[in-house]
């Protein structure tokens, strides 16, 4: 598949006498996409009812014109002033009972169905009339950015209601499945039940869950709506633009309408702001980003476009949004659009086009300065289109690992953490991590699974619970199969198992006690754990124990569970010895240096701020290195 570049591009903020040297230049640059429309629909509808298509007809004409293929975005995550005049009970609402008002973006309840039907309103006109004239549809923009999926809302609180009635059909079926015996919390009405918020004390956690699946359910909703009105009047595939860290709404769930899987990296920002870096490593990689935060991303977007996926957003300079928002390093603009295709991108689009002089935005870098002239990202993002131009194909291929990520356990977690910082999403990224500091590439897959057999490695960690088919699939895996900590102890209410779990294929084993600490327990052969730790009755073989002679790694065949959360020297040898016995090769890379394999080349990246060798190769700071895929 041709691997393009592109960018997000505003005709509204800019004089419609700029749009035709704007598209020409786009197109010099080597760039194939242009995302439109999805921050317009007040320029579109200026007040209700009052259309004025005249506008974004003549830029798409411009745009296409200039043998650009358009991506219209839906303007919903922006709705008018006038919106909520008309509907002033449209807006979410925080924990603490706070309306989300107008005056920034992302201010509307998903649950809110007066404005579910302007959404789909305004969907189905802009696909009445731009259906056969666009390349691809986005939906919306970046669901659940600014905390915005959980609202406590009256509409929320209705449709909750109304989700519980379809869940559990009697307060009879939810009161023994919620527990609500304890502390008297026995309903005798649905009508009775309120939001899991503003209690005493904490929620009970099966009343906090299943609002956390409501509230997701919502947006997959609200989602769908939008994907059938587009799709009776157009065939271009839809895609919306996910965001880094993002897990108040099921992706997986959401991208099963959808054809194409995006998302949005800021990798300097992320590093800064949301992935829970040690001080240490934001100095190391301050104008670099996370060397796996957004590789991490990139494996899971593509299991959430079933092998279709872009980034519809990459940062091409310092952004707005972040504690601090340093410029990045020379060359890391084309390295991180390599690196995303270098994990199956079908395309990379930078934000923005221009930088923008007024507004919320306009500290935020686009690949023009606002005087138009050319800024750093400009330059690499050219350097890449010449690349694409002259490099061959990058072939995808399964990788060798495999490693499950489940939203519903990362809701459970922090429902219900037990221990200050866990985190189903951290564990993961952790694991990830040491995976690929040892060299190795990895999928990511979705919960429900059901063949594990093309990996020679599965890791499964901390799963709620084990849904039928990946338990059948662990139980028919011919590779290794790591599970835990903290897998299958629980049912989905997030009530204790019994008989005690987990209950795993292969590796009997209760869980009699878990205890959770601020500290670290070392381990006997180097490295410690952290958070957790579970007390197991098993007969399995115990190959690896704290200092203290606590059970930390059990075997059963090829069937491993871990009972504890490994830090980063842990992590790394013990998946190293998993990967040995697994068959696989593997490299002790050095900070900042990682690898991925397509089907035909291995690219290496250097994520460090000074020169690093590779197999005799010095590769610069903030560049990349492609060589033929050892056999």
């Amino acid at each position: 598949m041709t691997r393009t570049l592109g960018t997000c591009y505003y005709p509204e903020h800019w004089p419609e006498a700029w749009w035709p040297e704007d598209a020409r230049r786009m197109a010099d640059l080597g760039l194939t996409w242009v995302r439109i429309g999805e921050f317009a629909w007040s320029k579109i509808e200026p007040a209700p009812g009052a259309l004025r298509w005249d506008w974004l007809d003549r830029a798409v004409d411009v745009l296409t014109g200039a043998g650009l293929r358009v991506v219209m975005g839906t303007p919903t995550a922006t709705p008018p002033r006038w919106m909520l005049t008309k509907h002033p009970d449209m807006l979410a609402v925080d924990a603490q009972g706070h309306p989300r008002g107008f005056g920034s973006r992302r201010h509307y309840c998903f649950s809110h169905r007066g404005y579910r039907k302007e959404a789909v309103r305004i969907a189905t006109l802009m696909a009445e009339r731009y259906g056969d004239r666009v390349a691809a549809w986005q939906t919306d923009n970046e669901y659940g950015c600014h905390d915005t999926v959980l609202s406590y809302s009256d509409a929320a609180r209705d449709a909750f209601r109304d989700w519980l009635r379809r869940r559990y059909q009697t307060t009879d079926q939810l009161n023994a499945a919620w527990g609500n015996v304890f502390w008297s919390m026995d309903y005798a009405s649905f009508d009775e039940i309120d939001l899991p918020n503003l209690t005493v004390t904490e929620p009970n956690p099966s009343h906090a869950m299943a609002f956390r699946r409501f509230a997701s359910d919502e947006v997959v909703a609200f989602n769908r709506a939008q994907v059938d009105a587009i799709r009776a009047h157009s065939d271009a595939p839809i895609a919306h633009n996910y965001m880094g860290r993002v897990t108040e709404f099921d992706h997986y769930e959401v991208g099963a309408d959808l054809d194409i899987a995006s998302w949005d990296s800021y990798p300097m920002g992320f590093l800064l702001d949301r992935v829970g870096a040690s001080e240490a490593d934001k100095q190391a990689y301050l104008r670099q980003g996370d060397p796996d935060f957004q590789a991490f991303h990139h494996d899971l977007y593509r299991a959430v476009g079933r092998d279709r996926w872009w980034v519809m957003e990459q940062q091409p300079g310092p952004v707005n949004w972040a504690p601090w928002n340093p410029a990045p390093l020379p060359g890391m603009v084309r390295l991180w659009s390599w690196e995303a295709f270098a994990h199956g991108a079908e395309a990379v689009c930078w934000f923005r086009w221009r930088q923008a002089p007024m507004a919320q935005e306009q500290q935020h870098a686009g690949l023009l300065r606002p005087d138009s002239a050319p800024a750093q990202g400009f330059h690499e993002a050219a350097q890449v289109a010449r690349e694409l131009a002259e490099a061959p194909e990058v072939a995808p291929v399964r990788a060798p690992v495999a490693l499950v990520f489940d939203y519903a356990s990362q809701w459970a977690w922090e429902v219900q953490p037990q221990g200050q910082g866990f985190d189903h999403f951290g564990l993961c990224l952790d694991l990830y991590r040491g995976l690929r500091g040892l060299g190795l590439s990895v999928d990511i897959l979705p919960p429900d699974s059901a063949d594990l057999s093309g990996y020679a490695l599965t890791l499964v960690p901390g799963l709620l619970n084990l849904s039928d088919a990946l338990r059948a699939a662990i139980a028919a895996a011919p590779g290794l199969v790591l599970t835990g900590p903290r897998t299958d102890l629980k049912s989905p209410e997030i009530a204790i198992r019994t008989p005690l779990g987990p209950d795993l294929p292969g590796l009997p084993a209760q869980s009699v006690m878990e205890e959770t600490f601020p500290d670290r327990r070392q381990l006997e052969r180097g490295g410690a754990i952290k958070l957790w730790l579970e007390h197991l009755e098993t007969e399995a073989d115990v190959i690896e124990r704290t200092a203290d002679g606590t059970p930390v790694l059990l075997r059963a065949g090829r069937r491993f569970h871990l009972t504890g959360w490994p830090d980063r020297d842990a992590a790394r040898r013990l998946l190293g010895m998993l990967a040995r016995e697994a068959g696989l090769g593997t490299i002790e890379l050095p900070d900042g240096l990682r690898v991925r394999d397509t089907g035909t080349e291995r690219f290496v990246f250097n994520y460090a701020a000074h020169p690093q060798e590779f197999e005799g190769h010095l590769i610069a700071a903030a560049d990349l290195l492609r060589l033929p895929r050892p056999s």
